[in-house]
């Protein structure tokens, strides 16, 4: 395998799995809405294919898909990334534009990407490939205050479940990263706030760590999968009992 498109590709973990992909001299798709932060990332690779695109524009999604595979030959892996976090509020007070902006980012945009992957990996030759969905330790355990990512992240379990069996058939495996507290500028944002309210901040991991986990997980091959893998910062009270 050698073909990667990462969605949401233009900063924090997206950027990083990027980069990563394409120092090991994979052919990589940076797909996102900033095209000036993808040309950025893509500098100094040839094999960097720039792709602008909403992903909750279906035909834009259809486009971008289609032209990647159209210039690298077809699709290995799909790192469906793309996401969002609304302003943290409890549920009376989430206007409902948060919420329906982040079903159409964090849920639609990737069944659109999905099924974009899902359509042309079904029908390249040789057939088959592998879609990585990024989930969250929100699928497993809310933070407070925020209904609206919560509940698309167990949405997107559930993609990555539905994904899995559909794909056998089509030598299409399917698996979701979960990973807790990795240091974007979400999570910066959230530590500065802590910091700032006199409360300790949140533990951390690197995001390179997330590169890692998802190289790995590419680099399988077709008959093994990690269907779901939990990335997380140790100290997080993300089991046990308060």
């Amino acid at each position: 395998m050698s073909r990667i498109l990462v969605t949401g590709a233009s900063r924090g973990i997206g950027r990083a799995v990027a980069e990563r992909f394409l120092r090991e001299g994979w052919t990589v798709g940076l797909l996102a809405r900033d095209e000036g932060a993808l040309r950025d990332a893509a500098r100094d690779h040839t094999a960097a294919h720039v792709l602008p695109c909403d992903v909750t524009d279906p035909d834009a999604v259809a486009r971008a898909f289609d032209s990647f595979a159209a210039q690298a030959g077809g699709l290995d892996v799909l790192f469906n990334n793309a996401g969002l976090f609304t302003p943290a509020a409890p549920i009376d007070e989430i206007p409902v534009a948060d919420w329906l902006r982040a079903v159409n980012v964090n849920l639609t945009g990737m069944f659109l990407c999905a099924r974009a992957a899902f359509g042309l990996m079904r029908h390249q030759s040789p057939r088959g490939g592998r879609i990585i969905n990024n989930g969250s330790v929100s699928a497993h355990a809310p933070r407070e205050g925020a209904t609206p990512y919560t509940t698309t992240k167990h949405g997107v379990t559930g993609l990555t479940k539905s994904l899995a069996l559909d794909g056998r058939r089509f030598d299409i495996a399917a698996s979701q990263i979960d990973i807790g507290n990795a240091q974007t500028d979400l999570l910066r944002g959230i530590a500065e706030a802590a910091r700032a309210a006199g409360q300790p901040a949140p533990p951390m991991i690197e995001v390179a760590l997330v590169a890692d986990a998802v190289w790995h997980m590419a680099t399988l091959p077709l008959h093994a999968t990690t269907l779901f893998q939990t990335l997380m910062a140790t100290q997080m009270p993300f089991v046990g009992r308060g």
